[in-house]
């Protein structure tokens, strides 16, 4: 069994300035890992113990250990008690798994702009020879943390993620792949303590260009259909006003879920609608939050008979590539899915190479647009 004692073994932090900005104890990670990489350590072999690292090095011994920790807890290497440090039997393989992989966590898979998202972020990898793996949380904190320790065990290249909102993402979450040297890139939302990138989605001015769209045809009495009531859900409302301006009147639905699939919002709304329909003033127009609920809403009414728009208008917000029989017939704001996939590819790739410092904290707003669609028209004769 080798024994990696000898000085010229670690050259790195023999030459390192002190104005390269980077910790000690990182480039002594970083030359291990590169050595690992390499071959030149081996399997089974044995790193020279604390103090001899610290002597030759003339470093703090709490920075050798620091170095070792975070060798450690990558499970590049195995430390013994009473016998030493050995390189982990699997540090290549598992350095090479991660190295072209990039990670997609979302909270869903199926439904809105998601589908197109992930083929973007895809497409944009492969462009960049990464191989993705895509999470899906069901928008759940138990499984979005469950996702990131088995990315973090697969030692993935970088990480793009639209945050669990059930409860919010705490910060420890993406920390934790920080600290594993894992770039992260926050996708639509961003997680309070966390120093990321973030691609923005306009929550305020969706909710306020749908408003515009409704009012622009007249309607004075709508309805607002969102999932659980969230600080975005509250953006995206005050938009949705301000868009309709002071004289119109606006009825709201929140679900009692904030996942985005249909299925888990059918019977509440259903309820919703139908005290909302029986009113003597009901709503002719209806904004839901997300293309999954306004499909749902366009359903709904029509089970009730009501025409789509003559007797009442709905619309969306969605990603710009409408596939599918409804989705391309709903009037919807749309979000510019495939800039995001592509931009949070870049910045990973970016983040990873050292172009960007892993904490890199620049925030970027995504461009909306219009799919006029064939689901909003004019109040109804004598309702306004």
């Amino acid at each position: 069994m080798k024994t990696l004692d000898s000085t010229s073994e670690f050259p790195i932090l023999n030459h390192a300035e002190a104005s390269s900005g980077q910790p000690k104890y990182e480039q002594l990670r970083d030359y291990v890992v590169a050595q690992i990489q390499s071959g030149e350590f081996k399997a089974g072999a044995v790193l020279p113990s604390e103090n001899r690292l610290a002597e030759v090095l003339q470093i703090a011994r709490s920075t050798v250990r620091q170095a070792l920790s975070a060798l450690e807890r990558d499970g590049l290497v195995r430390r013994v008690h009473g016998k030493g440090t050995f390189v982990h039997e699997q540090a290549r393989q598992r350095l090479s798994c991660g190295q072209d992989l990039f990670a997609l966590i979302v909270p869903e898979t199926d439904f809105g702009f998601y589908p197109s998202f992930q083929k973007s972020f895809e497409e944009s990898a492969a462009a960049l020879h990464n191989q993705v793996i895509v999470c899906n949380t069901g928008n759940e904190i138990e499984k979005q943390g469950h996702s990131i320790l088995q990315l973090i065990d697969m030692r993935v290249a970088g990480v793009a993620i639209v945050p669990a909102t059930s409860p919010p993402t705490p910060a420890f979450h993406l920390r934790q792949l920080q600290q594993h040297h894992i770039p992260v890139v926050c996708c639509s939302r961003r997680v309070e303590g966390v120093q990321a990138p973030l691609l923005a989605l306009p929550f305020e001015e969706i909710g306020r260009q749908a408003g515009a769209m409704i009012a622009g045809q007249g309607h004075r009495r709508v309805a607002y259909v969102s999932m659980k009531v969230t600080e975005h859900v509250r953006l995206n409302e005050r938009g949705f006003r301000k868009g309709l301006g002071d004289r119109v009147e606006v009825d709201t639905y929140y679900g009692s879920t904030d996942r985005p699939g249909p299925k888990a919002h059918e019977e509440e709304l259903s309820d919703a609608i139908d005290r909302m329909m029986s009113g003597e003033t009901p709503p002719t127009a209806f904004f839901a939050t997300f293309d999954s609920l306004a499909e749902l809403t366009y359903l709904l009414l029509s089970r009730r008979g009501l025409r789509i728009p003559e007797d009442v208008s709905v619309v969306g917000f969605g990603g710009s590539r409408r596939n599918g029989a409804l989705v391309s017939r709903l009037t919807s704001v749309t979000l510019d899915e495939l800039r995001l996939g592509h931009d949070a590819a870049d910045l990973l790739n970016r983040m990873r190479n050292g172009e960007l410092p892993i904490d890199f904290s620049e925030s970027r707003e995504m461009s909306l647009g219009i799919s006029d669609g064939q689901t909003l028209g004019p109040p109804p004769a004598g309702t306004v």
